[in-house]
C-alpha cells in the first residue's frame, strides 16, 4: 500500500468530529485515478470496527437505500436490507458512499445523516467540481438539495515528491538530510545534490498517479510506466466524450490537447487561437472552464499588481493551464522527451514548461492557488502565492541562469523572501532564496505559519551514496538530522 498524507487528514476528521460533536460529513474530491476510492476503503478497514462501502457504480441497485425517507433510520433499516452482514456498532462504523456523483438522493440524505452521530460518513466521487448543468453523462443525478453545512470537503491530489519518495522505499523514520542544510544555511553537497536532483526528474517522468507509481516502484520499468499512463490520459478523453455537453465535447477535447502545445512554446497566457486558429474565448471559454472545474488541469491567473488579495487583482482572461501530473504531461510529449528529461539532456521551450508544470503541481498540493505576474512583455515572475500575510514571488528556472526578472520584482515591491527554483544548488543573497527544485516543495511550505511542519524524509541506502554522505557532510551531521526526524507530515 501507497504512503499517503491525506490519511492523517482523514485521521484528523474522525478525531475532531468524535471529540468537538462535529455533525459534518466528508467529502473526498479529486481528478479521477488520484486514489480517493483506495483510500477511504484502506482507513474504512483499519480505523473502524464496522465498514461498509456504497459503490453507486459497480452496484447502481444499491441506489434504492436511498428512495423514500431520508432519515437515518429509514436508511440504516435499508441499508441492512440489502448488504448482508452490516453491522452497526455505534461510535466505531463508517459508511463509504462512493460515485455519489451518480445517487442524488443520496447527496441529498447527507445533511440527515451528518446529524447521527452513531456513525460516520465519507463520501467520494470522480468529477465533482462540475456544476449538473455541464455534466452531459444520464447517470450524473442532480440531488434535491445540496448538503450546505452539513459537509466538510477535501482536495486528493497525485501523489508529491515526498509521497513518491516513501514508495520508492526512503523511510520518514530516518535521516532528514535536505532539511538539516536549509535548516544551517549550509550548502548541500554535490553528491547528494545530484542524487535527488536525479530522484525528482525521476518524478517528473513517472508522475504521481498511484497505479503508476506502485509499478514503477516495483518493476523500475518506465515502458510499463508508458503503457498505464497512457490509459490514464485515454480514460481522461473519453471521460471528456461522456461527461462534456453536446458540441463541447470535441472543443474540450481540442482545449487539453492544446495544454501542452502551449507549455512547449512557453506562452505568457492560454492562447485560443493556438486551440484553432483565428478563434477567441467566445468560443472556446466555456470548454477551458470545463477542464479546470474537472481538475484534469490547474490555473494560474495573472495578475495586474502583485499585492493581496491577488484574487482580487487577476484578471479572468489571462491565464495560463498546466496539467494535473507532469508524468502524464511528459507522456503527452512522448518516449523520447521522458528520456531526455531522465538524463536533463532536453533543451528548448519545452523543458522550461515542464519545469513550471511540476512546480505548479507542487504549490497546488501544498494548498495554493496559482497567480504569476507579467509587467511587460520582457519579464515574467512565474508565480505568486499568498503566504504569511504578504505575496511571495517564485521565479523558476530550468538551469541556472539569471533572475532579471526577480531581480527587478525585488526592486520595485521589496518582498521580505524571494525564491529562485533552479537547478543549482541552495544558496541565499539578502532576501533572494535559490533553492533546487525537489527543496521547493518542502522549503516554501516549512516557512509557512499556516501550514503543518513539512519535513522530507530520506533513506541513506546501503552503498555509494551513503559513503557519499559520509565524505561529504559527516556522520554528525546525518545524526543531527536524523535526531530531527520524528515530526509526521499531513
Amino acid at each position: 500500500m501507497l504512503k499517503r498524507k491525506v490519511y492523517d487528514r482523514l485521521l484528523e476528521w474522525k478525531k475532531s468530529r468524535e471529540a468537538e460533536q462535529i455533525k459534518k460529513c466528508l467529502l473526498v474530491k479529486g481528478a479521477r485515478q488520484v486514489g480517493k476510492s483506495f483510500i477511504v476503503k484502506e482507513f474504512g478497514k483499519k480505523e473502524y470496527k464496522s465498514f461498509v462501502c456504497i459503490d453507486f457504480f459497480r452496484q447502481p441497485a444499491l441506489k434504492s437505500i436511498f428512495d423514500g425517507d431520508l432519515t437515518s433510520e429509514e436508511i440504516l433499516k435499508r441499508i441492512t436490507a440489502n448488504i448482508r452482514n452490516f453491522h452497526l456498532i455505534p461510535g466505531n462504523t463508517l459508511i463509504f458512499l462512493d460515485e455519489i456523483q451518480r445517487c442524488g438522493n443520496a447527496r441529498t440524505a447527507i445533511k440527515f445523516l451528518a446529524e447521527d452521530m452513531r456513525f460516520d460518513v465519507i463520501s467520494s466521487g470522480s468529477l465533482m467540481g462540475l456544476t449538473y448543468g455541464e455534466d452531459d453523462d444520464d447517470s450524473v443525478e442532480i440531488p434535491d438539495s445540496v448538503p450546505v453545512g452539513y459537509e466538510t470537503q477535501i482536495v486528493m491530489y497525485s501523489l508529491d515528491f515526498e509521497e513518491f519518495l516513501w514508495a520508492y522505499g526512503y523511510d520518514s523514520d530516518a535521516v532528514n538530510v535536505v532539511r538539516s542544510y536549509y535548516e544551517s544555511g549550509e550548502t548541500i553537497p554535490e553528491s547528494i545534490h545530484k542524487k535527488y536532483e536525479s530522484l525528482f526528474r525521476e518524478f517528473m517522468v513517472v508522475g504521481g498517479m498511484p497505479e503508476v507509481v506502485a509499478d514503477f516502484v516495483r518493476y523500475k520499468d518506465f515502458n510499463r510506466v508508458d503503457t498505464i499512463q497512457k490509459d490514464i490520459i485515454s480514460e481522461y478523453r473519453d471521460d471528456i466524450s461522456k461527461h462534456a455537453k453536446g458540441k463541447e465535447k470535441q472543443l474540450v477535447r481540442m482545449c487539453y490537447d492544446a495544454v501542452p502545445k502551449q507549455l512547449a512554446k512557453e506562452l505568457k497566457k492560454f492562447q485560443y487561437s493556438t486551440v484553432e486558429k483565428g478563434q477567441t474565448r467566445r468560443k472556446y471559454g466555456g470548454s477551458v472552464q470545463w477542464l479546470k472545474d474537472s481538475e484534469i488541469v490547474n490555473a494560474c491567473f495573472n495578475v495586474h499588481e502583485p499585492y493581496l488579495p491577488l484574487m482580487a487583482n487577476s484578471n479572468e482572461d489571462q491565464f495560463k493551464l498546466y496539467i494535473n501530473d507532469t508524468g502524464l504531461l511528459c507522456c503527452m510529449y512522448g518516449f523520447e522527451t521522458k528520456l531526455a528529461v531522465l538524463n536533463d539532456t532536453l533543451r528548448g521551450n519545452a523543458r522550461g514548461g515542464i519545469y513550471e508544470n511540476i512546480i505548479s503541481e507542487c504549490l497546488i498540493k501544498r494548498g495554493y492557488t496559482l497567480y504569476y505576474f507579467k509587467p511587460d512583455s520582457e519579464h515574467e515572475i512565474e508565480f505568486l502565492i499568498e503566504k504569511n500575510g504578504e505575496v511571495v514571488p517564485v521565479e523558476v528556472k530550468a538551469g541556472n541562469t539569471a533572475t532579471v526578472s526577480l531581480n527587478n520584482y525585488i526592486k520595485d515591491f521589496s518582498p521580505s523572501i524571494a525564491y529562485k527554483l533552479a537547478g543549482s544548488r541552495n544558496g541565499k543573497v539578502t532576501v533572494k532564496e535559490t533553492l533546487p527544485h525537489y527543496m521547493g516543495e518542502c522549503k516554501i511550505k516549512c516557512v509557512s505559519s499556516f501550514f503543518l511542519t513539512y519535513t522530507l524524509y530520506f533513506t541513506i541506502s546501503i552503498g555509494c551514496f551513503s559513503s557519499s554522505l559520509k565524505k561529504d557532510c559527516g556522520w554528525q551531521t546525518i545524526h543531527r538530522a536524523n535526531s530531527a526526524a520524528g515530526i509526521m507530515p499531513f
